[in-house]
């Protein structure tokens, strides 16, 4: 597993309008762990939550042949628009998670989806919060990721799935044991708090998953595969 210390390289240039997630530490941290991964001209790739396209066009750098995403239409233009900037052939889809690729399965399934615990009592439907607030418990979409991982999985396929330990990292890991996956913690990294966390600390606080006082987070990237 690797651990801090961590100089993380910069993810490849994308262009990202308002609206659209911004590569960050978590997508550092993921695009990381995928160039470990061993990829061929053969192998299929899913990116789930594609945002800005960058790690589908990571792994089409790498060889994949690679389908990206997104439930939002800017996201997908995004995500097309970065790929063709990056001379890379993505295919983009737009649909909800797993229901926008039906009856396919893939070699690897990546995801960074939104994960911030949000005191807000429904999901948003349009605007930036929609890339990060993942109900109270910030678990909306990782559950679902880990409960559609196995039918979009080949044999001997792995999903790579980035979080913060503010999600609660051993419950992932049991829902991933639950579905038959072998899942374990494969990178973690420990950054600052940025402007969302920051702006919900005292909320955090109250909900214990905070201390107060604290101003560092926990990003875990989770690998499972598939027998």
């Amino acid at each position: 597993m690797t651990a801090e210390p961590w100089a993380p390289e910069a993810p490849a240039r994308a262009y990202t309008p308002p609206g659209v997630y911004t590569p960050q530490w978590d997508t550092r941290l993921l695009t990381r762990a995928l160039s470990r991964e061993d990829i061929g001209s053969a192998t299929e790739v899913l990116d789930l939550g594609t945002g800005s396209g960058a790690l589908a066009v990571q792994a089409a750098r790498l060889g994949a042949r690679v389908t990206a995403v997104d439930i939002s239409r800017l996201a997908v233009l995004t995500a097309r628009f970065n790929a063709l900037l990056a001379g890379q052939r993505v295919r983009c889809r737009r649909g909800d998670l797993t229901a926008a690729v039906p009856g396919r399965s893939y070699d690897l399934v990546v995801s960074n989806p939104p994960y911030v615990p949000s005191p807000a009592t429904a999901l948003p439907h349009r605007g930036l919060a929609r890339a990060w607030d993942a109900g109270r418990d910030g678990r909306v979409f990782i559950d679902r990721i880990c409960a559609e991982a196995p039918a979009v999985l080949n044999p001997g396929g792995a999903l790579l799935l980035v979080h913060s330990s503010l999600c609660d990292t051993r419950a992932t890991l049991r829902r991933l044991a639950d579905v038959g996956l072998r899942a374990a913690v494969t990178d973690r990294a420990t950054v600052p708090h940025g402007p969302v966390l920051r702006s919900r600390h005292r909320w955090l606080v109250q909900q214990g998953l905070l201390e107060d006082g604290e101003s560092r987070e926990e990003l875990v990237v989770v690998r499972a595969e598939r027998a």
